[in-house]
């Protein structure tokens, strides 16, 4: 029913660019949400395709796929900064910060003199590349999504799992761009991923190992982010579902989340009545 009450603003062509880039309940706004992530996927799947041995012509689909799609992606990058109320802001912002950093190994082969469509080897740019996978945390920015709303409990695991799999892949890809001229069993992606994830899970086969300082500084590293980032997102979500509180918020001074029995507020002593059974 909310749905079918939300409009539009008022305002010039700014704040309807601004509504309709944020919307997640018009038709307009699902297919943009729908399309920006249908796109994103296949521009992460680009890069994972290349890495395997493919024909020319393939290779060529797919370099014209990419720059179509970075395209895009170009555009509403300019889109947000000019619907954004404060254009600074939204250029710092790290959502738009990984959005500019995805496109631009792409925008790189185009506009720079000397590189070829099929230098793919420089390290540098391959290893920018797989940045674009962090355009989906763009995607869990708040509950809200084009197919209706999330509790905040499900956000957060939904943030765990991209945490992870960001982990994964970042660390496959920058390990791939380091190892795979040196290093014969890193042949593509898929031999770079498993050995990230035989890596981080503390498996550790054995059956490749990283032969380079480069390889070898991504893997400490990889490790180091597995270690550090995802028990903390996971304690979070623990501590929630374990916390004893309801999800109350006091209308004077806003603070969230009180015990079972309160009446009051804690911190500045405003009623908030909860239905209480002594029982």
């Amino acid at each position: 029913m909310q749905n079918r009450d939300v409009r539009p603003p008022d305002g010039g062509p700014r704040e309807l660019v601004e509504f309709y880039l944020l919307d997640h309940r018009t038709t307009l706004g699902k297919v943009i949400d729908i399309a920006l992530m249908a796109l994103n996927l296949c521009f992460v799947g680009i890069f994972v395709f290349e890495t395997y041995s493919v024909s020319a012509e393939t290779r060529q689909l797919l370099w014209a796929a990419e720059v179509a799609i970075a395209c895009v992606f170009a555009l509403e990058y300019v889109l947000r900064l000019y619907g954004a109320p404060d254009r600074f802001e939204e250029a710092t912002d790290v959502y738009t910060v990984v959005d500019l950093l995805a496109i631009l190994p792409t925008f790189a082969f185009l506009l720079v003199p000397g590189l070829s469509v099929f230098a793919l080897d420089i390290g540098f740019l391959r290893a920018l590349r797989v940045v674009r996978f962090m355009r989906f945390y763009r995607f869990t920015r708040d509950e809200e999504f084009f197919f209706g709303s999330i509790s905040v409990h499900e956000l957060r695991v939904l943030k765990l799992l991209l945490t992870v799999l960001t982990i994964f892949f970042v660390s496959a890809g920058v390990f791939y761009a380091a190892e795979h001229v040196a290093n014969p069993e890193v042949a593509n992606f898929g031999d770079a991923f498993y050995f990230t994830v035989v890596t981080l899970t503390t498996v550790g086969f054995g059956d490749i190992v990283p032969l380079t300082a480069g390889g070898r500084i991504v893997t400490t590293g990889a490790i180091i982010s597995g270690v550090v980032l995802i028990p903390w997102q996971a304690s979070r979500i623990v501590r929630e579902w374990t916390t004893d509180k309801v999800s109350v918020t006091c209308e004077s001074c806003g603070l969230a989340y009180h015990d079972p029995d309160a009446s009051h507020c804690k911190a500045c002593g405003h009623v908030i009545y909860q239905e209480y059974d002594s029982r």
